[in-house]
Order: structure tokens, then C-alpha cells, then sequence
């Protein structure tokens, strides 16, 4: 209602218009997990680069897969990425005690931070004092200035080293109120062994992708840790980890996904063969989860940069989801991630070269193939779901299907938050149907569905049809939306006859 009517007059009033528009969420947001030397373990970093991921992660590493599949990432066209940093159980921080009154421990565990000493400088009136974070090996550092050993003070060097610092947490050491003593470096003005952190390590071994140990890192049974650190990420789209192989392994890792509306891209055996694949894919693939899961044959060759870019057998996944985002982008989710349009950028070909014959061996067992085409470079040759074998027909066979249907879900469950706790009725139905309509159509125009009228594309059912007055009394309002899906031509039949001359009568 306006102000109270109180005078003789014309009053305004603004209605709400009842729109709450639905924005698409974003659908090539990949997740990254695996080894990494350097990086927190106790939660998933964003990267937005490739020198993010240096900065945070330490680059590429022979000891991993990790670094290389984030490279390939960004090299072929993604733009966002969570890592999941996984480490050894037995894996410490590395710490320094400085003049017996802060101790100082590294923000993570591995051997990172034996690169790094902490040097401490008194001002000129005694109270308070300069702490410097040094990496020996680069020079850059941390300046934090005027810190204080007072507790209650603004400045207080526990809580500013610990907040502030990318590099340590610190802790007092008894109860000192005096500042640690001067830093004294050494002649050649490096540090003394008591500035530098010690005692960080990876671990006795350092695991691979196809250790159990791995395995039990990537999903502990606590579920506190390793992949189950997306939970708190808002939304990832495309799951990665580059050179997991295992069966099972990937099987929970396509519940995983369903479970939260992503897709999982899987990478094959490396010493997979396509005389060993025909006969049949890895146990455990082939789940009812499979429909948010993709996998793909051969590896890549890929330039290294640690050996002189010499070409290198490495998983494909990293650089498939780079095509997934890129595809995305140009094309749309419905577009298929395959084609000759899916080259692959920095892959200088392929560990098992491919036949026509031979693809079409796999093909029908769901398995998609990269090959080399002459013109085109290294492609995507596929794009089936997991539950797209020809044995075992599934409405989500193709890629982009799912993924479209992923994407339609999560938008909806975002955009009608709204709803809840709104008056269960036929006004609140025609809202529903007027901004979900208006998403779908939206889409509808952009190309996402066939058929030529909306009346083909799609439908938003909202009324007394779906919601039943049981439904009502029981808080419960049923949304009914159907979508005709885009299915990408994967065989293009051309038929070829020959003109007879026109023969006179």
C-alpha cells in the first residue's frame, strides 16, 4: 500500500512486475585434483591463469601429472579452475623459532619452504619491529612493518604474521613482551641457518596416479579432505584428475559428479592399448553415474618443458576440458566438444595412432578417440557419454546432451530460490511459469533446442495438473520442464548417383 491516504490527491504506487529473471550459470568452471609441491590441502584454490597456478601451486613437476593438465587447460581455453592439492599423510610443514619467542610454521606441508627464512629488524625505539618473509631462491618477499608483541595491540605480530602472511602462521613461545632479537646475516649477506624454515617434507614417497595411496588421499573416508573440499566451492562444472586410471576410483568419482550436476572427463591407462581397450572398458566404468562421464583414448604427446619440450606421453583430460570451456564460449553447452573445430593446441600428436577401422571398434563401446587429421591437427573424435555404448541405449548418450540438462538444472535450482515459502497458488504458478518460459525461450533463440516454434523446443507445465491439492497441503509446488535436445550429427551419410543422358524419343 502508498503512504496513508490522508489528503484529497492523486498518490503513485509502484508494483513489483512479478519478473525474477533466471541467468544461466556458468558451465566450463573445471576442478583440478592431484599432487602438487606447494599450496594449501585444506581447501580448493581459484586460479584464473596458468601463473596463478605457478604462483600458488609451483608450476609443472615431474613428480605429477597435475601441473601440465592445468597448463593444457588454459592453453586450449579454459578460464577458471579450482585446484585440489593432495599430499602424503606423513608430509610435515616446515617451521623456524625465532630468537625462542615466535615460532613460525609454513602455511602448508612439503619441502616448498625450505626456500624461505624469516628475518626480524627492531626499529629505532625498541617496541616494536619489521618482519621479512624471504624467498632465497627468487628474492621476492613479505614486508610486514611496526608489528607489536602486545597482545591487544592493532598490530600484534601473532595475528597480523598469521592473517597477512601467504607463507606462515605464528604462534608465541612462552609469554616474551620484547621484540625477537636483530636477524644477523651471514658475511655473503644470506641468511643463518636459525632464520630458515626446516623440517618441511613431501612425505616418505611421493605418490603417483596410480597408487592406492592416491586413491585414498583423492577420497579419504572421512570424506574430510581430497575431493570432497568442492563441496565448499559453489559450483564446478568439469571434473579432472589427470592420470587417474583405476575403475573404481573413476566409478565414485561419477557419483561424486552426479551428485553435484558436474562431469567428470576420465583419462585412460597409460599403457592402454587398443588391442587391450576393444575387448572391453576398465571395470566400474560403466555405472548408472556413467551418464556424467566421459572417456577418452590415447594420451597425448605433449612438448615438456622439463626436458627440453621433448614430446612426452601425457593424459588428455587438461586439455579436453580447455576444448569443454572453449566450446562452450563460441558455441554453446549444446555444441559437442568434438570435431575439427576440437583441435588440440600444444599437442604435437598422439601415443596410439588410429585407424578408421579402429575407431569404429570403439566408438560404439563410448570410448571417444582423438586422432590426427591432416589439416586439422590432433581433434576430438567423440563425444558419448559413458552411458553411450551401443549395447546399452541411454536417453543420455551424447555430451552435449547431458551436459545442456546439467546446465538447465542448476540454473533452474538457482533461479527459483524465490519460490520457497511463497503462497502455494495459482498466482505464484504463473509467475513460475512466466521466468522459467522466459529462461527457456531465451534459450530457445540462442539455438539450444530443435524445432522451429517454441511449441517444439520446449514446455513450462505450473498448475493445478502438476500440483495436486495433496501436494499443497503438503508444501510442495512441482516445476514439469521439457526440452528437445540438440543430438550432434556423428555419421553424415552422402549419397552419390549417376545422371543417365537424356535419352530421346
Amino acid at each position: 500500500m502508498p503512504v496513508t491516504l490522508s489528503y484529497p490527491g492523486v498518490y503513485v504506487e509502484e508494483i513489483p512486475s512479478g519478473v525474477h529473471t533466471i541467468t544461466g550459470v556458468a558451465t566450463s568452471i573445471a576442478a583440478f585434483v592431484g599432487w602438487a609441491p606447494t599450496g594449501p590441502t585444506d581447501k580448493a584454490g581459484l586460479v584464473l591463469s596458468f601463473t596463478d597456478f605457478v604462483r600458488s601451486y609451483g608450476g609443472i613437476d615431474a613428480r605429477s601429472k597435475l601441473g601440465n593438465a592445468v597448463n593444457q587447460f588454459f592453453l586450449n581455453g579454459g578460464s577458471q579452475a579450482y585446484i585440489v592439492r593432495l599430499a602424503a599423510a606423513d608430509a610435515t610443514a616446515a617451521t623456524v623459532t625465532l630468537d625462542g619467542k615466535i615460532k613460525l610454521t609454513a602455511k602448508s606441508v612439503g619441502g616448498w619452504a625450505a626456500d624461505y627464512a624469516v628475518l626480524t629488524k627492531a626499529s629505532s625505539d625498541g617496541n616494536t619491529f619489521r618482519v621479512t618473509v624471504l624467498n632465497m631462491k627468487t628474492g621476492a618477499s613479505e614486508v610486514f612493518d611496526a608489528l607489536s608483541m602486545t597482545a591487544t595491540d592493532p598490530r600484534f605480530a601473532i595475528n597480523v604474521l598469521t592473517h597477512q602472511s601467504a607463507f606462515v602462521n605464528a604462534e608465541l613461545v612462552g609469554t616474551p613482551t620484547a621484540p625477537p632479537a636483530d636477524t644477523v646475516l651471514k658475511s655473503d649477506g644470506t641468511p643463518p641457518d636459525t632464520a630458515k624454515l626446516a623440517g618441511g617434507t613431501d612425505g616418505a614417497t611421493i605418490f603417483t596416479e596410480t597408487d592406492a595411496t592416491f586413491i585414498t588421499a583423492m577420497q579419504p573416508a572421512d570424506q574430510a579432505g581430497g575431493v570432497y573440499l568442492l563441496d565448499r566451492v559453489d559450483l564446478f562444472n568439469l571434473l579432472v584428475v589427470p592420470g587417474l586410471s583405476d575403475g573404481t576410483a573413476l566409478g565414485a568419482l561419477e557419483a561424486f559428479c552426479k551428485a553435484r550436476r558436474a562431469f567428470l572427463i576420465a583419462d585412460a591407462d597409460s599403457g592402454l592399448t587398443f588391442d587391450t581397450l576393444k575387448d572391453g572398458l576398465p571395470a566400474g566404468l560403466a555405472s548408472d553415474a556413467a551418464t556424467n562421464a566421459a572417456f577418452y583414448f590415447p594420451w597425448l604427446l605433449v612438448p615438456d618443458p622439463l626436458q627440453m619440450n621433448r614430446p612426452t606421453p601425457f593424459p588428455p583430460s587438461g586439455a579436453l576440458a580447455g576444448i569443454y570451456a572453449r566450446t562452450d564460449a563460441t558455441r554453446g553447452v549444446w555444441k559437442a566438444p568434438a570435431g575439427v573445430d576440437a583441435s588440440i593446441t600444444g599437442a604435437m600428436g598422439l601415443v596410439t595412432v588410429l585407424t578408421d577401422g579402429e575407431n569404429g571398434v570403439l566408438n560404439p563401446m563410448a570410448v571417444n578417440c582423438l586422432r590426427n587429421r591432416p589439416g586439422y591437427g590432433t581433434v576430438v573424435w567423440g563425444a558419448r557419454t559413458l552411458r553411450g555404448a551401443d549395447a546399452t541405449p541411454d536417453d543420455w548418450k551424447y555430451i552435449p546432451v547431458r551436459r545442456t540438462a546439467l546446465f538447465i538444472e542448476e540454473s533452474l535450482f538457482r533461479g527459483t530460490q524465490w519460490v520457497v515459502f511463497e503462497p502455494n497458488d495459482e498466482p505464484l504458478w504463473s509467475q513460475i511459469r512466466l521466468n522459467v518460459g522466459a529462461f527457456m525461450h531465451d534459450l530457445f533463440r540462442q539455438g539450444a533446442f530443435q524445432g522451429t516454434t517454441p511449441q517444439d523446443a520446449y514446455f513450462v507445465k505450473c498448475d493445478k495438473e502438476t500440483t495436486t491439492q495433496s501436494d499443497i497441503n503438503n508444501g510442495i509446488v512441482n516445476i514439469l520442464v521439457g526440452f528437445a535436445p540438440l543430438k550432434p550429427a556423428e555419421f553424415v551419410v552422402i549419397q552419390l548417383q549417376q545422371m543417365a543422358g537424356q535419352i530421346q524419343t
